[in-house]
């Protein structure tokens, strides 16, 4: 089952993007069945970057897969010249784990052969993420999110912001 939202302005009820994550196993050739690592992704109108839009749904919808959806890890891949989602998800406390040369082809070279692009790959793990959230207990307990988007609503502030 896929996990797909909206991210939509809370104003407006303007649609600005998306985020998206299924379920993987947490071994890939299905030794265990246990469907807990997801690979979230995320597209914002360009007219919304820089904002904190795609932070503020990806904090939320992180929150959603490990606390309602039992995710034990999430994963995420950005091409190498996409500084701005690198940055994302180092701000959403993922960690850098590999660098994968020619790793993926989403678009073709002019000649019609595949583009393949360099790739890295970000982590965290549900005791991570968990960690985070406790050293924000304080902010968390009755507090109030001023975001300027509605997604998946999670009132904690992040311990990597």
């Amino acid at each position: 089952m896929e996990y797909y939202f909206a991210i939509v302005l809370k104003d407006c009820g303007k649609v600005i993007g998306e985020i998206n994550a299924y379920p993987e196993p947490a071994d890939e050739h299905g030794a265990d069945s246990q469907m807990d690592t997801f690979s979230p992704c995320w597209m914002l109108n360009k007219d919304y970057h820089k904002k904190g839009y795609a932070y503020e749904a990806a904090k939320a919808f992180f929150d959603y897969l490990f606390m309602d959806k039992g995710a034990r890890r999430i994963y995420a891949y950005t091409e190498d010249d996409n500084i701005a989602s690198q940055h994302l998800c180092e701000k959403l406390g993922m960690r850098q784990e590999g660098l994968f040369r020619e790793f993926i082809s989403f678009v073709k070279n002019p000649d019609g052969t595949p583009h393949y692009e360099n790739t890295y790959q970000y982590a965290v793990l549900r005791k991570e993420w968990d960690k985070c959230r406790l050293s924000n207990a304080k902010i968390a307990i009755g507090g109030e999110n001023h975001g300027n988007s509605s997604t998946i609503r999670y009132p904690w502030k992040s311990c990597c912001s």
